[in-house]
């Protein structure tokens, strides 16, 4: 392997990169530098994230800069904030000997005014975000006449973000004869169309095991259910105590609450996403980079541009949509010579996901176990111990206070005193695992056989029922409920009977558990920014949960009319009046009805005189009719005064049959 000051870089920029410390550089670095310092052809790097690509462009875009032409005279497109911000930095100080030259960032999320400013001052490279770019062309802020060499790095993944117009348009603004030099970690479809489109016959770099994977970095994966990914997780940074990670999630909202769950349960981490402004987002690196925090917990596209190389492990919390960009994620650890570790929460219907990461690394990824509670223990207090006998001692600074010490522990032996100093260290930690419940889902056999399923042992205790103001309107199920409940309870899934998971509500069962304690750990609980409820219910027990004991159990729902005395059969009172009286009394068996008090009979007599009603026209009919099929004859006599009846009154009343008009005088049709 050569050395920097054997690739031809001017003497400047060997001397800084010697200053940085570093002597040999990358196979990526190795072979494109020569390459691009000739400058005879358009050019392709393929190599993963890590493997310093920013070095291997920008060490031969300083070389070729004319420091006494201030005009932009190169062009850095990047898909993030942070990463613009990190090729700026890493130039800036390739360049620290370069008197007069000028580095110029551009994103979204800052002033774009004081960027204009900086820009008519004057500067030789423009770093940019392709939004931001664009936008200060239509304002006619940036000029891109003089650029020879344009760079797009990151280039998959701004295809992905979705600025392929803007980086259409912002080429388009360049000089035909400038150099186009590309930078990825993939090669998709719409990377090979701005290389037929853009590119003359481009020289192609593809580092060895760029899509491999490092040497550097073990792959693991771990199978879990879906409802205990965020203890498993919590299993693994526990036992790795010095654990300084990545922690990747596909969307903004589940990146918050996993950083939120992380901040409640005592870890030092935080959440970078794109709802962040730019100063909160730096306020995050600036903690991170410092290790002021332990954990990142990030987006996909929020992490590019993170360029720390003391990165211990990277955990997928959930694979990507797209599984290139597994590469991408696990190139933020094993940097710098160092190792790493790539590790993925799986369940057990990603199996098909698992055999595409294989096929995509060319390898096998192993599987796992997560730690168990033993495990986890054995690794904290190793840790702590190895920390206590290699603290270092400045006898000067205690010397005077160490009497007082060693009085108030006279007494104690030596395993007294470091049981109670381990007690007071992980008592809690201690107490968490407890009675913590093996994480470790059944793993299919090779042939694909379905393991035997492993019975719950029931846990024996008081139950209790609680009301929830949580529903399925929350865009909650029961999984993500469990891991809730046990997380804000502190408790494993078998304090958790069966949850009753309604639309805008749910019944939560638990077992063995002071009922006063789930209220309080809930107080002050918000789930997606609205406050949670929780109230004990009152008249709910262990069988409330639709099962056939509650049926039983509860009084027998009155039929509608119950208290109504048997009907009589339909037509029973005119068949029989047919056959003692004859044709001329059917009118009888319509004239005890009196369903509204405005007929008394079939005819009535006024002033002595029959006067016809209405009756008398159906009557007319009656030839027409058989016997027993006439109009209204199912309906009893309203001398039956049963408390059912009252529906067939209000379906009578104030009208009558066939269009003549009623009582109250209004003309109704049937």
């Amino acid at each position: 392997m050569s050395l920097f000051t054997e690739l031809g870089l001017k003497p400047e920029l060997a001397a800084a990169v010697a200053e940085l410390g570093f002597t040999q550089p990358t196979p990526i670095q190795e072979q494109a530098i020569p390459l691009l310092l000739a400058a005879e052809a358009d050019f392709i790097g393929l190599a993963r994230t890590g493997t310093g690509k920013t070095a291997a462009f920008g060490l031969p875009l300083l070389h070729h800069i004319d420091l006494a032409d201030r005009v932009p005279q190169s062009i850095v497109l990047c898909p993030t904030r942070e990463l613009c911000l990190q090729i700026t930095e890493d130039l800036k100080k390739f360049a620290v000997n370069l008197d007069g030259l000028r580095i110029t960032a551009v994103y979204g999320g800052s002033s774009i005014s004081v960027q204009i400013k900086e820009l008519r001052y004057g500067t030789h490279i423009i770093v940019g975000t392709p939004g931001r770019v664009l936008d200060l062309i239509e304002r006619g802020a940036l000029k891109l006449g003089d650029v020879r060499f344009a760079v797009l790095d990151e280039a998959d993944e701004m295809l992905d973000m979705g600025f392929r117009d803007d980086l259409d348009t912002i080429l388009a603004e360049t000089p035909a004869e400038k150099r186009t030099w590309l930078f990825s970690a993939t090669m998709p479809s719409g990377v090979s169309r701005i290389v037929g489109r853009y590119m003359t016959n481009p020289q192609t770099v593809k580092v060895q095991g760029a899509q491999k994977g490092d040497g550097q970095i073990n792959h693991f994966h771990c199978v879990v259910h879906a409802r205990d990914r965020y203890a498993a997780l919590r299993r693994l940074v526990d036992a790795n105590p010095g654990v300084y990670g990545i922690v990747f999630c596909r969307t903004r909202v589940e990146t918050q609450e996993v950083a939120d769950h992380l901040i409640r349960d005592g870890y030092t981490a935080d959440s970078l996403h794109g709802d962040l402004s730019q100063a909160q987002r730096d306020h995050v690196m600036k903690r991170f980079r410092g290790r002021a925090l332990q954990l990142l917990v990030a987006t996909d596209v929020a992490a590019r541009g993170i360029d720390v190389d003391e990165i211990t492990h990277v955990f997928h919390y959930q694979l990507p949509d797209e599984v290139e960009s597994y590469t991408h994620r696990s190139g933020r650890t094993g940097r710098a010579g160092r190792s790493g570790a790539s590790i993925v929460l799986l369940h057990m219907k990603e199996a098909g996901k698992l055999r595409q990461l294989e096929r995509l690394m060319g390898k096998p990824i192993p599987h796992l176990n997560v730690p168990t509670a033993a495990d986890v223990a054995a690794a904290q207090l190793k840790a702590f111990a190895t920390r206590l006998r290699d603290t270092e001692v400045d006898e000067n600074l205690i010397a005077e206070h160490l009497p007082v010490v060693l009085e108030e522990l006279e007494g104690l032996s030596r395993e007294e005193l470091v049981s109670r100093i381990v007690g007071m260290q992980f008592s809690r930690l201690l107490q968490d695992y407890s009675k913590a419940p093996d994480l470790n889902a059944p793993v299919r056999g090779q042939k694909g056989e379905r393991p035997e399923r492993e019975e719950r042992q029931q846990m024996e205790g008081e139950k209790h029922t609680f009301f929830f103001s949580l529903g399925r309107m929350d865009g909650i199920d029961p999984g993500e409920f469990l891991r809730i409940l046990c997380d804000q309870l502190n408790v494993s899934r078998d304090h958790i009977g069966r949850i009753e998971l309604k639309h805008n509500f749910s019944f939560v069962q638990t077992i063995a558990l002071e009922p006063n304690s789930v209220v309080k750990a809930f107080d002050r609980y918000s789930y997606r920014g609205r406050k949670v409820r929780v109230n004990i219910a009152e008249n709910k027990d262990d069988r409330s949960f639709g099962g056939d004991e509650e049926r039983e159990s509860k009084p027998r729902r009155k039929d509608f009319g119950s208290e109504r005395p048997p009907r009589k059969d339909f037509g029973s009172e005119r068949k029989s009046a047919y056959r003692k009286d004859g044709d001329d009394n059917r009118s009888s068996s319509f004239g005890d009805r009196k369903s509204s008090g405005s007929k008394s009979g079939f005819s009535k007599t006024s002033g002595g005189k029959t006067e016809k009603t209405w009756g008398k026209s159906w009557g007319d009919k009656k030839e027409s009719k058989p016997p027993g099929k006439g109009f209204g004859a199912s309906r009893p006599k309203d001398d039956d005064n049963s408390s059912g009846g009252d529906w067939r009154k209000l379906m009578d009343g104030g009208k009558t049959h066939g269009g003549k008009k009623s009582a109250g005088g209004k003309k109704k049709k049937w």
